[in-house]
């Protein structure tokens, strides 16, 4: 039978350790509260003003890491606060806390430096579902990025999983407005003028198209005579279109400025050589045989 001394000190220990544990569980359920409450005032400062669907989900994302981080932080520090005050030893847990956190740091460096990138990735708003980028020596549209990895989707329908911790640069074709650069090469002996002519009337009839006009947000650009290839003049052009629609716009283009030269007689060339028939010693050449045919020969 327990002696009542015993019992006294157990009961006066359960009244002030139970006082305590209320105490710290008040304290954390506020802290989790507050912490619930910061996540979501720094989703409005994520989004910028912005209410498109994208930036409601990097916000989210955003938020939703913090508050995660956050009730990590309160909730260790609760359990430490806990067993000191029931008088538990916390020093040899935290020592074989750390070697486990050491080993498992080592094997998951990798996955670290994923989630890490992946956070300045979408903190920086550098990638949206959508945009069309080269990372990673990979390009393709953006189907889905998480802390872990960017998901792209190229031309041909191939996706490819790109981890985050090997994303060193981004290069994004799509963000705001997108830009397509000509080289168009005519022969030598184009007048250079008529030529910057006819490639600004095709760009003025294009923009003159409602079905046109509303990708090209500003007039084509023609930067003038760019340099001067082994056979032929390149005139350089850019065009600025709405994000996403430069290839397209190029498309039509180029089919529409192939049938406006045609019908202006402009010529683009052909690569072609100009050959020199070498002479020996002596001076005498190789024979070189030419054929000469007449295209009316079938009529006559």
């Amino acid at each position: 039978m327990l002696k009542p001394e015993l019992i006294e000190k157990a009961v006066t220990w359960l009244i002030a350790a139970g006082l305590k544990l209320l105490l710290i569980t008040g304290i954390v359920l506020v802290l989790l509260r507050l912490c619930r409450g910061l996540s979501r005032r720094l989703e409005k400062v994520f989004l910028k003003g912005r209410e498109d669907e994208e930036s409601k989900k990097r916000a989210q994302t955003l938020s939703n890491l913090v508050n995660q981080f956050l009730r990590v932080v309160v909730l260790v520090m609760a359990i430490m606060i806990i067993l000191g005050a029931l008088d538990i030893q916390i020093a040899p847990i935290l020592a074989t806390a750390g070697v486990a956190g050491l080993a498992v740091g080592f094997a998951a460096q990798s996955l670290i430096k994923d989630v890490i990138n992946g956070f300045f990735i979408i903190l920086w708003d550098q990638i949206r579902v959508g945009d069309v980028v080269r990372v990673a020596g990979r390009s393709g549209t953006v189907e889905n990025i998480t802390l872990k990895m960017t998901v792209l989707r190229d031309f041909d329908g191939s996706i490819h999983y790109i981890p985050n911790g090997l994303i060193d640069a981004v290069t994004n074709m799509t963000r705001d407005f997108s830009r397509f650069v000509f080289d168009i090469a005519v022969s030598y002996f184009e007048d250079v003028n008529r030529v910057m002519e006819v490639i600004g009337r095709v760009d003025k009839e294009m923009r003159a198209e409602a079905s046109w006009g509303a990708d090209i947000l500003e007039p084509l650009e023609i930067l003038g005579l760019d340099r001067f290839a082994e056979s032929a003049m390149i005139v350089r052009a850019r065009v600025t279109t709405k994000p996403g629609r430069q290839w397209a716009v190029a498309r039509e283009f180029n089919r529409r400025l192939k049938i406006a030269f045609d019908r202006e007689k402009i010529f683009m060339p052909f690569p072609h050589l100009t050959m020199f028939v070498g002479q020996d010693k002596s001076g005498k050449s190789t024979p070189l045989p030419v054929r000469i045919e007449n295209a009316d020969r079938a009529g006559n």
